[in-house]
């Protein structure tokens, strides 16, 4: 059975193996779950959507999914938001895990209607994240992600004193993480800020500035600790 159900696994993740301690009753959980998951997955069916092996938590919700895109074994955790009001949608890669509790927002509100998020193939997020993407995200392929990741593509307006900061506007620059990244947990990262491929950034990070490919950067707000190249 275990080896039927690692085999099964491996169609989402090829290098996928159960620990040698794994016992059957959490086994038979783990498989519970998933079937669940995957049955409450074909709920996109409503929609006139294929699954194509859609993963669903408990009170996973979706706004405008008219506009949401996505590749194969697509895994939202429970409660996970994903709302694609927005110019140019919400496009998820193959094999993409959101963990439990995030929000996946391009805009909040209609007025001024945000761009979109893009998140490669291979990506896995921690619980508890918030992804806007008013200005636009793009998450490379094969990022790996702790919990509370927090990204911000917008800023708001300041400078005229007389006036409500809420009155005064926004700018948007967007966010590019690169492929192959490590990104620790608690990481804030905010507008016009670009990651290199291959860099790898602390936990408890606020990112404000952009970094070259295999950067490893820390503090806040972040800055170049050293390179995976050494120089």
């Amino acid at each position: 059975m275990k080896a039927i159900i690692q085999k099964i696994i491996q169609f989402r993740n090829p290098n996928f193996k159960f620990d040698e301690a794994l016992n059957s009753r959490a086994l038979f959980q783990f498989i519970w779950i998933q079937v669940w998951n995957m049955i409450r997955g074909l709920k996109v069916l409503f929609f006139l959507k294929n699954p194509k092996g859609m993963l669903l938590g408990t009170g996973v919700t979706f706004f405008n999914i008219s506009k949401i895109h996505y590749g194969k074994f697509l895994r939202l955790g429970n409660q996970v938001y994903v709302s694609a009001l927005s110019k140019n949608g919400i496009q998820f890669g193959d094999n993409v895990s959101i963990g439990a509790f995030s929000r996946v927002i391009v805009s909040t509100s209609l007025n001024e209607i945000g761009d979109k998020i893009c998140i490669g193939n291979n990506v896995g997020i921690g619980e508890f994240a918030y992804l806007g993407g008013a200005g636009s995200l793009e998450i490379g392929d094969d990022c790996i992600v702790g919990q509370y990741l927090s990204c911000h593509p917008e800023n708001h307006n300041y400078q005229d004193i007389t006036t409500a900061i809420r009155h005064q506007g926004v700018t948007r620059k967007g966010i590019k993480i690169g492929k192959n990244c490590w990104i620790g947990s608690k990481v804030t990262i905010l507008d016009g800020v670009e990651i290199g491929n291959g860099s790898i950034i602390a936990a408890g990070s606020v990112v404000t500035k952009s970094f070259p490919e295999n950067s490893i950067i820390g503090g806040v707000p972040a800055k170049l600790l050293k390179t995976r190249t050494h120089e």
